[in-house]
């Protein structure tokens, strides 16, 4: 028999629950915005979930041609070229996105080094000129307020660099050159406009204790007023890789959540930043572009715990990524590969994409948390409605099934329930991709087929209150996201129907 699990909602009940699901999302290089599959998946997102912030890298990249010398007369002169800038930029607003600015990484002829990283061999080393980087700076920005308008731009935050803390990312992870760059930058975005928001250092695990602490003693000791701090999240042990492959061990959510509050107390601990907001502008279970777990529903129901406690203890967590037209390492050889995204090749949605795609649907209807645990979390609507999530993530191979039964309380009337379920029966692609022989190259039919696969299961059924209370139960299999809504719904049939009859065999 699954575990069963008895909840007694009261609706008048307050339970923390900061939900910040749509502030942001990841993407790819920023020159991939080019690409037609690319436009196609985050339209697609967009239409579905809809972020309002996206970050990625690659701003400053020479497939961004931006960034240009020449020599005049003998002397060595720089002009700039924003065609591609503008291009994405326009997409990017076309469907209702604002950018989160990385900036990063560095021209090849500005560069002090050559240090690359990834296939598209982004330059990791700081600039030769620090003058010369501080003045590509602000031409950006002006750039952008001129063709955006000043007000628009300013909403949008700006962070410097990614992943300092890593010596692929910033060579030889050096941590007083990144303070510079970082304490230069900051100077030079203030100086075009002061109400622009910039943080940093954009650390990933291992070392971010230490980084952090140490970019605030920096920003103390220099007087830098920065604007927030932002780290990234992962939550897996060392991947085993197995040819194009990465197979990973999730870690404890709760020491995932627990180094987060490490963040949280460091940041404070500083009585001039106390309560300064901590954006993680990256977050997922894996931190490799090849970890299969990426496309299964149990990362779906892990990252629906996630999302019910991310927002605790900070003003943003931005998934890494929207989709899968990404080549850190490498162009993919199939649909499913264990790419970051929401969206798999052809526009197919992973079960993740509905966990988002459910946390929205708690942000829309703008109701009040009133119970949450490491199970579900249920808001009561103003229209006296509920709506809520479940999820059951199981990493092992054992099959254990689980039920949750909520006691709402309800005023006397009838009542619809309407639930969406995403897990490995009901909802995954993965599996049909697997049983029509793992094909590389999709035909248009197998793809309509993956496309009508990756859809939640949606059940209906009508309840009627008794003794104050409103009795659903959820039942929830392996991996198991379930999305629910109890609205008060009285029939109101035309003159002559009766369903009862519709339905019966006489």
């Amino acid at each position: 028999m699954p575990e069963e699990k008895r909840i007694a909602v009261d609706r008048n009940a307050e339970a923390f629950f900061e939900n910040h699901v749509d502030f942001c999302i990841g993407t790819g290089r920023m020159g991939l915005a080019l690409t037609q599959e690319y436009q196609e998946q985050l339209k697609l997102v967009q239409a579905e979930i809809g972020f309002q912030h996206i970050r990625g890298h690659g701003l400053f990249c020479d497939d961004m041609a931006i960034y240009h010398e020449y020599e005049e007369n003998g002397v060595r002169k720089v002009e700039y070229n924003y065609t591609y800038l503008d291009r994405v930029m326009d997409f990017y607003r076309s469907v209702g996105l604002r950018p989160f600015l990385e900036l990063g990484f560095m021209p090849e002829k500005l560069a002090r080094g050559t240090q690359t990283i990834f296939y598209w061999k982004g330059n990791t080393t700081p600039p030769r000129d620090y003058g010369v980087w501080c003045e590509m700076v602000q031409s950006l920005l002006r750039h952008l307020m001129s063709r955006y308008g000043a007000q628009e731009v300013l909403t949008w935050p700006i962070e410097v660099w990614n992943e300092p803390n890593l010596c692929g990312f910033w060579e030889n992870a050096d941590m007083q050159e990144y303070f510079r760059l970082f304490h230069e930058t900051f100077d030079a975005v203030k100086a075009v406009d002061s109400r622009f928001r910039v943080g940093g250092p954009a650390v990933c695990g291992g070392t971010d204790e230490i980084w952090i602490r140490a970019f605030m003693e920096y920003c103390r000791e220099h007087g830098i007023a920065v604007d927030f701090v932002t780290r990234h999240h992962y939550t897996i042990e060392q991947p085993d890789r197995a040819g194009h492959y990465d197979y990973v061990k999730l870690m404890s959510a709760e020491d995932g959540f627990a180094n987060l509050r490490t963040s949280r107390d460091i940041i404070d601990s500083f009585e001039e930043y106390r309560g300064l907001p901590i954006h993680i502008t990256e977050f997922n279970t894996s931190y490799t572009p090849k970890s299969v777990i990426h496309d299964t529903n149990l990362n779906a129901a892990f990252i629906a715990h996630q999302l019910s406690r991310l927002g605790d203890g900070n003003a943003s967590y931005s998934y890494w990524t929207f989709g899968d037209v990404f080549e850190e390492q490498g162009v993919p050889f199939t649909p499913f590969h264990g790419g970051f995204g929401l969206v798999a090749d052809g526009c197919i949605p992973k079960p993740t994409f509905w966990t988002f795609a459910f946390y929205k649907k708690l942000r829309r209807s703008e109701g009040a948390c009133v119970y949450k645990d490491d199970d579900v979390v249920v808001l009561r609507k103003q229209d006296g409605g509920y709506l809520g999530i479940g999820w059951n993530p199981v990493e092992s191979g054992a099959g254990e099934e689980k039920r949750i039964v909520l006691s709402l309380a309800a005023d006397a009337g009838a009542y619809s329930l309407l639930t969406e379920t995403v897990d490995e029966e009901t909802c995954n692609p993965l599996k049909v991709w697997h049983d029509l022989g793992e094909p590389a190259d999709l035909t248009d039919g197998q793809k309509k087929l993956l496309q009508q696969a990756a859809k939640p299961f949606v059940r209906t059924c009508r309840l009627e209150s008794a003794d104050g209370h409103v009795e659903i139960t959820l039942p929830m299999r392996r991996n198991a996201v379930v999305c629910f809504e109890v609205q008060r719904c009285d029939v109101e049939s035309d003159r002559g129907y009766d369903y009862g009859r519709v339905v019966s065999a006489e």
